[in-house]
């Protein structure tokens, strides 16, 4: 099992040197890859009664720049995005983007993508959010289609392109993940996914989610074993003593990656992301 970092999205800040210090520091201690979260607007929650959502105070980094910036300063660690919300985003433009990491990394990008929840977001992004879960199905044939081939057309639903392609193309087909733990999720990454982002313990509902991911690969005549699984350990929610028994769980149910997350642990200075990090991954390798 490969073992990675979360980027500490809300808690880092926004120097520079410090996201630099974070990155070279986690793989010089060994992680296998970092993954980020993604979000481009905050919701104000002033006149948002109940508003529980991620909000205007609430800094993300833009994903697609971030690893443009990581893919200059490490030379190892894969680079994950857990999720990008696609639906919220032009999808021949998040081609485009995506395969200038992958170039420029040599080939390091992993693309989680999933449909979202902020209507705020969608919204302001001018996307209809009821029809976000049809679109992610279609836009992830278009990236697909886009990166694989040097000119395609396409007739879809919501797609029409006319004899139109990228350059440069990415170095490979980058693997696309889907986050997520509604059914028709499941059954999505066990019919076209390369693997899957729980968020939740390595419980009897997560092993029945893994059995609903390999039933649908099965039906789709794909070999449920060709498809990965990023767990994640959340230091904060997990007594210590209890990390170890956390990720061997996982193990036993056949997660291929797990992801260390250091956010809400309290930290005081956004260095000691980094800190924590260098000392946890002997504990659980």
């Amino acid at each position: 099992m490969k073992i990675g970092a979360v980027f500490p999205q809300l808690e880092i800040g926004a120097d520079p040197t410090v996201v630099r210090d974070w990155v070279t520091t986690v793989e010089r201690a060994g992680y296998s890859h970092v993954l980020a979260y993604d979000h481009v607007l905050g919701a104000d929650p002033a006149n948002r009664p109940g508003w529980t959502g991620y909000t205007d105070k609430s800094l993300f980094h833009e994903v697609f720049v971030l690893f443009g910036y990581f893919a200059a300063i490490t030379t190892e660690l894969e680079l994950v995005a857990g999720v990008l919300v696609l639906p919220q985003r032009q999808t021949a433009l998040a081609a485009k983007q995506a395969a200038e990491v992958d170039v420029l990394s040599g080939g390091r990008l992993r693309l989680g993508v999933g449909i979202g929840w902020n209507q705020v977001e969608y919204q302001a992004l001018g996307v209809p959010f009821k029809q976000r879960g049809a679109l992610l199905e279609e836009q992830v044939d278009v990236l697909r289609k886009l990166w694989s081939e040097p000119v395609i057309s396409y007739d879809g639903k919501f797609h029409q392109i006319v004899e139109a392609g990228l350059n440069p193309l990415p170095r490979r087909q980058i693997p696309i993940w889907f986050g997520g733990s509604a059914d028709a999720v499941l059954r999505r990454t066990g019919r076209i996914g390369d693997g899957w982002m729980p968020q939740g313990p390595p419980d009897d509902k997560a092993r029945a989610q893994l059995e609903t991911i390999r039933a649908a690969a099965v039906e789709a005549g794909r070999d449920p074993a060709q498809i990965g699984f990023e767990a994640r350990l959340t230091l904060g929610n997990v007594p210590e003593q209890d990390w170890r028994t956390y990720v061997d769980s996982w193990r036993e149910l056949g997660a291929t990656h797990l992801t260390v997350n250091t956010m809400n642990m309290g930290l005081s200075k956004p260095e000691d992301h980094a800190e924590v990090l260098a000392g946890v991954l002997p504990r659980l390798s």
